[in-house]
């Protein structure tokens, strides 16, 4: 059963003074505890939260990664929900989020935005990129989510304090995803309705910028779980451009043309790119012997 003394509500801004009010104002009506951790904001956010009843934590570096990591080391809750507060996320759907850590099925909920989305909510060039990002990310880690973006999550209390994290911008939501796959935490998504941002509340988000960096995220964080893929795709590229090079020096030593240092950068390079793939086969041996061993211990401890 539900016990909303056992949940708190955190609710990162920045210059959201047009939607945080009523966002805490409805988590309020249901008895929640609202945390609103606000950065450097210029409009009135933090006077309009406290008034409408959250508490007020004043982020002491810069990005929505770095004040999730500070919030997350300072709220003790058993139960934390997190959503964003620029009013594109329903208060409402916060007991189809919260159901399956509360009946310990998981340990983290991720709000499927996709599953039912007004019009105008996402433009054609947002869904590609979120789209895109969650294919990636699914064959990278060998776990299928359908919006490891999305900003409204659940957590217990294990799941939001074994996560380390050190991301300080909007990939964030994607490092947290990384490392409860890295954790072995159970996850789970449900469906959740994703509404246009309201006027007077532009997004912070860069599409192209901050895509670029949540994929490049994605392929950095690989190495501690998939490093196959990762040293295989330097080694790859490595490979690629020396048999490009190579069928040059070929196709100009067939018409009496040597190039000396050419065929030696490209052996170079193709050497490389088959030691890159070799380092990554080993590499990830080692690491499924470690998540082996690390899983017949936590069985252990449970025993």
């Amino acid at each position: 059963m539900k016990n909303v003394n056992d949940v708190c509500v955190l609710i990162p801004t920045l210059n959201e003074a047009e939607t945080v009010s009523d966002i805490v104002k409805e988590f309020r009506s249901g008895g929640y505890r609202v945390v609103v951790i606000d950065g450097p904001s210029t409009d009135d956010t933090r006077k309009l939260a406290l008034e409408a009843g959250a508490e007020v934590i004043v982020q002491t570096g810069k990005g929505k990664g770095q004040a999730i990591q500070q919030a997350f080391a300072e709220i003790e809750d058993e139960y934390l929900v997190m959503i964003d507060g620029d009013g594109t996320y329903l208060p409402g759907d916060i007991d189809s989020v919260l159901a399956p850590v509360l009946n310990r099925d998981v340990d983290h909920v991720i709000g499927n935005r996709f599953a039912n989305f007004s019009k105008g909510a996402f433009t054609r060039l947002n869904l590609f990129g979120n789209k895109a990002l969650n294919r990636m990310f699914s064959i990278i880690y060998g776990t299928r989510l359908s919006d490891i973006l999305s900003g409204y999550h659940a957590f217990n209390k294990r799941a939001y304090k074994e996560i380390e994290l050190n991301k300080t911008g909007f990939e964030i939501e994607t490092e947290i995803a990384v490392e409860c796959v890295k954790k072995d935490l159970n996850m789970s998504e449900v469906p959740i309705m994703y509404l246009p941002r309201r006027d007077g509340a532009p997004t912070k988000l860069n599409p192209l910028s901050d895509g670029f960096k949540i994929a490049l995220t994605i392929y950095r964080l690989a190495k501690m779980h998939n490093p196959l893929l990762y040293f295989g795709a330097i080694g790859a590229v490595f490979m690629l451009i020396g048999l490009g090079v190579g069928i040059y020096v070929v196709d100009e030593w067939l018409r009496n043309i040597t190039h000396v240092l050419l065929t030696i950068l490209a052996t170079l390079l193709i050497i490389t790119g088959i030691q890159l793939f070799i380092f990554g086969l080993l590499a990830n041996m080692i690491v499924a012997l470690h998540r082996q061993v690390m899983r017949e211990i936590k069985h252990r401890i449970v025993e």
